[in-house]
């Protein structure tokens, strides 16, 4: 005899109340477990909501433009039983929804990294209505749909609809220009660059067309100071060549951002103020460390968040590195690998640079970068001796955190970073 199970919203991070943008499975349809439901949409990706086991699917409790929560139910399976479940005629198409038009620019999204997440303007588009197809064109697209007029059947939104609008300019324009309300801000300069010589346009990733709006933001609304420091790590690098030389056969490499984790973790429980966020006239000091790293993909930055760095090891955390990076470049990171963050660091030592200014990553309020680490003479009293150098570049919220706190927490992760055992304390 079949029984009948709820499938619910799995854990999605901090995110809450998110819209459902495409579902997959309709009533009658043979699942196996693990295939694609319903997909959801937060601020940092798209996800899907696989079927826990193989069924049938009897009954589903959600729309495309509902918003869900962990826990609530997206369709109910029956599971064990031989007979088919019966189809429900397919109900009339509805009439079109009136949108009024839009009288203001959207507030842009709040985003932990990133770097990672698509603008509200972008993808508010529960009123309109318009195919599956032509939303997942909208979000590639990046066009606001409640601003396009549908041509299709009872003003239904088509692909070419989306495509003209695309066209027309009423993508990311939209995104990008949010973060400018109230500021004044002379307007975006249109230029025809064809007229001056050759050119190639190439479509932004939708990576790319996430970042902008967001780096945009918070550039535009933290008051940003970056601080500069060296730090000597010329035993650490001895200890970690060594570290590799004797796990080498296991597979694992540990890298200096490995070993960054865990000073960085140390700093910070020395200075809580930058393991913090701003709330409202509130400070939220946060009693667990978890560290976001930017990661280089083909389709643009991403930033993975490894948990609890505290309590890893560095070969625990060396495993955590190589694991979500391969999914970053794979782009398969699910939206828990990347929220719940509470400092970044962004490491170029594989590139080069002396120096540079991240983007503090709201609503966290200090991010660290790193560079390629150089030999420089040192002088040691008696001496000038070789000494590894890496040059450090902490951004942080002017709000939150004043210069001598910014310059108290690099001295002493450099000194930390100069003696490993400090680790240890």
């Amino acid at each position: 005899m079949a029984s009948v199970i709820e499938v619910l919203v799995p854990d999605i991070g901090d995110f809450d109340n998110i819209p459902v943008i495409e579902i997959l499975v309709g009533v009658g349809d043979v699942v196996a477990a693990e295939d694609p439901l319903v997909t959801l949409e937060s601020d940092k990706a798209s996800m899907d909501v696989p079927a826990p086991v193989d069924g049938v699917v009897s009954e589903m409790r959600v729309a495309i433009g509902d918003h869900v929560s962990q826990g609530s139910v997206l369709l109910t399976l029956s599971v064990g039983g031989d007979e088919p479940v019966a189809v429900p005629e397919p109900a009339a198409v509805p009439e079109p929804v009136a949108v009024p038009e839009p009288v203001a620019v959207p507030e842009p999204v709040a985003v932990e990294s990133a770097i990672t997440a698509p603008a509200a303007a972008i993808k508010d588009d529960t009123l309109s209505y318009a195919s599956p197809t032509a939303r997942r064109l909208g979000r590639e697209l990046s066009v606001n749909l409640t601003t396009v007029t549908g041509t299709g059947r009872q003003g239904r939104v088509t692909k070419e609809d989306v495509r003209a609008a695309a066209a027309a300019g009423s993508g990311i324009e939209q995104a990008l220009a949010a973060p400018s309300a109230g500021l004044e801000l002379a307007p975006w300069p249109k230029v025809d660059f064809a007229k001056y010589g050759e050119v190639e346009r190439v479509k932004l990733t939708k990576i790319q067309k996430i970042s902008a709006a967001n780096l945009a933001r918070n550039w535009a609304m933290i008051p940003h100071v970056t601080h500069h420091d060296e730090a000597d790590i010329t035993e650490l690098e001895v200890f970690r060549k060594q570290t590799n030389a004797e796990h080498g056969k296991d597979g694992l490499k540990l890298t200096m951002v490995a070993l960054l984790l865990k000073a960085v973790v140390v700093s910070l429980k020395e200075f809580p103020q930058l393991n913090s966020s701003l709330d409202g006239e509130e400070l939220v000091l946060k009693r667990y460390y978890n560290i976001g790293f930017a990661a280089d993909t083909p389709n643009g930055l991403v930033v993975p968040v490894i948990r609890n760095v505290d309590t890893s090891g560095l070969l625990d955390l060396a495993a955590q590195l190589s694991e979500l990076s391969g999914k970053a470049r794979e782009g398969t990171l699910k939206i828990g690998e990347m929220t719940g963050g509470t400092f970044t660091i962004s490491s170029l030592g594989g590139i080069g640079g002396s120096g540079f200014t991240p983007i503090v990553n709201a609503p966290e309020v200090a991010i660290l970068g790193v560079t390629r680490a150089v030999t420089k003479p040192v002088w040691d009293s008696r001496d000038f001796v070789p000494r590894l150098i890496l040059p450090l570049s902490l951004s942080y919220d002017h709000r939150v955190i004043d210069g001598a706190v910014a310059a108290r927490f690099t001295a002493h992760l450099a000194g930390v970073l100069g003696n490993f055992l400090r680790v240890l304390l």
